[in-house]
Order: structure tokens, then C-alpha cells, then sequence
């Protein structure tokens, strides 16, 4: 008998714990001459904000040591266009479609967010929260408890889909992040976005990413997303979608048992495009060889001793 790689996220289910991050899979469809759809369990667009952005200037991306730094600025074709150019394409598919949204203020979160209420392809809706406030002081909403509550609580109450709120790691506690993202309506929490960071050209005494600053991901912030995985499955009783350098079947099983529900693979797209499909089978193939039945028997299955 084949494993059931099934999960379970509130209300949304998921043929397998496999997904696609915001960011490193396009809008899902660029890669379909190489991997087949089918047999994710689900894929995270762009960050779509409500007005067409253009993004930061070059450089945009630089490799550091086992990561990736990128200052993309949300480059995004804009809500409108998704929803006529992208999302009927995409629909063909059998996988959960989660479009995630962005915006500069409340009301450009709540706005975007409002588009996609009654859209029943849409499966959820992941708030970007790593976004700044330009209404007080470029301070980015996902650093703060209360603005956390308040952007995750617009977007509630301006949809009718599920809510995944994706977390910074930008912050002293997680816990009390999470926690104020609960509170103010998130079904799901996805952890971790990019940490912060600068790369320098030494030769020039300049900085290389043409925004100055940008976010590390990649293998390199592992270990950080596991621990606030974990830190914060053991606090919250809310489903967890773990992301940060999974690579392989063992990341995947280690956030797993770290609690998360499912995973988001991100960076390694960029140098394995077919990494997302090929761990699904993978992990087909290990619970079968451990003969571990469901694989939801795995999630937040870490002994401490």
C-alpha cells in the first residue's frame, strides 16, 4: 500500500506537504516544460501587490556562502493581471494555489487581499508581513506585535479564504509575533521569510546589492527556521508551513518533525528547478522504506530528552 502523503492545515487539505515559495517559482507556470504541476502539493505565487511594481535596481541577487541574498523589491505584474493572465492557466492544475499579497499600508494589504474573496481555486491567502510601513517610518509590519495584528486582521476581514501569515525572523521573540498573528485572524503560519543582511565589495567600498540591504535564504538560515518552527509549534496550537534551505528529503522530514505541517521550498528552485517534484517522490519512497503509513505521523514527532 503506497504512504498517504496527505496533510491537514485548518481547513486547507493538501494531497502531499510539498509547496513552492513566494518568489523563487515565479507564478508557477514558468516552469511547466520541466517538472509537472500535478504533483505538488501546492504552490505560492509572487507577492502580488493591487498596482503593477517594477522593483529595486540592480544588482538584485548575489551568492554568499551556502545562501542567496536578493533585494527583488516585489516585482510583480499586480493582483489584476494574476487574475486574468495567471490564474485561469494555472487552474488546469491539481494542486493548491495560494497567492500571496503585499502592500504599504493597511489598506493596500486589505484591498489586495479583497480581490481574491470568492475566487474558490484560490486555496489561501499568504500576508507578506516583511513589507514596510510607509505610514510609520519605513518600520517593516512583521518586527512588531501589534502591526502584526493589525495588517493579518485587515486582510481577515477583507477575505473569505484561509489566512497564512509568513513571518519574519527579524525579531527578538517569534513566539509573541506568532501569537499577535493568531490573534488577529491567521489560520496558518508560514516561517520563515529572508533575515536581513548586506553584502559589501570590498574592492570598492560599496555595497553590492543596488538596494544596499536585502534577504538571505538558502541552506545557510536553516537552523534559524528550525528553531522558530519548533519554538513555535510548541507554543501555538496552529498549523505551521516551515520554509528556510530545504534541499532534500532530510530537511523536509527534519522540518517535519520540527511541527511543521508542510514545507515551502525556496532558493533550491534557482539551481534545481526540478527539486520540489523530485521530493515528493522521495518522500513517498521513505515512508514507504520506514513503512510509516501517514506521513502526518511525522509532524512534531522530535524527542527531547
Amino acid at each position: 500500500m503506497n504512504p498517504d502523503l496527505s496533510v491537514q492545515l485548518g481547513s486547507l487539505q493538501m494531497k502531499n506537504p510539498i509547496m513552492t515559495a513566494s518568489g523563487c517559482f515565479g507564478y508557477g507556470l514558468e516552469l511547466t516544460d520541466l517538472i509537472d504541476l500535478n504533483e505538488l502539493g501546492g504552490i505560492v505565487s509572487k507577492s502580488l501587490t493591487l498596482q503593477k511594481r517594477m522593483g529595486t535596481p540592480p544588482h538584485r541577487i548575489f551568492e554568499t556562502a551556502s545562501g542567496m541574498l536578493n533585494a527583488i523589491g516585489i516585482e510583480n505584474i499586480g493582483v489584476e493581471a494574476y487574475l486574468t493572465e495567471k490564474l485561469p492557466l494555472l487552474s488546469q492544475y491539481n494542486m493548491a494555489i495560494v497567492a500571496n499579497v503585499m502592500g504599504n499600508t493597511l489598506e493596500e494589504y486589505a484591498a489586495a487581499a479583497a480581490r481574491f474573496r470568492g475566487i474558490q481555486r484560490i486555496a489561501a491567502i499568504e500576508v507578506n508581513i516583511s513589507s514596510p510601513n510607509t505610514k510609520k517610518g519605513g518600520m517593516h509590519f512583521g518586527v512588531d506585535p501589534e502591526m502584526t495584528y493589525q495588517v493579518v486582521r485587515a486582510v481577515k476581514d477583507a477575505t473569505d479564504r484561509p489566512v497564512i501569515a509568513k513571518l519574519s525572523p527579524n525579531v527578538t521573540d517569534i513566539v509573541a509575533i506568532a501569537k499577535r498573528a493568531v490573534d488577529g485572524g491567521a489560520d496558518i503560519l508560514s516561517l520563515i521569510n529572508t533575515l536581513w543582511s548586506l553584502a559589501i565589495d570590498h574592492w570598492n567600498a560599496k555595497a553590492i546589492l543596488g538596494n544596499v540591504t536585502g534577504g538571505l535564504s538558502g541552506p545557510a538560515i536553516k537552523p534559524v527556521a528550525l528553531r522558530m518552527v519548533y519554538q513555535v509549534s510548541r507554543a501555538l496550537p496552529v498549523p505551521i508551513i516551515g520554509i528556510g534551505g530545504i534541499a532534500n528529503l532530510f530537511d523536509v522530514i527534519e522540518f517535519l518533525m520540527a511541527g511543521a505541517s508542510a514545507v515551502q521550498i525556496g532558493t533550491a528552485n534557482f539551481y534545481d528547478p526540478t527539486v520540489s517534484t523530485r521530493l515528493v517522490r522521495e518522500l513517498g519512497d521513505y515512508c514507504a522504506m520506514r513503512n510509516i503509513q501517514k506521513v502526518s505521523s511525522l509532524i512534531g514527532s522530535l524527542q527531547i530528552s
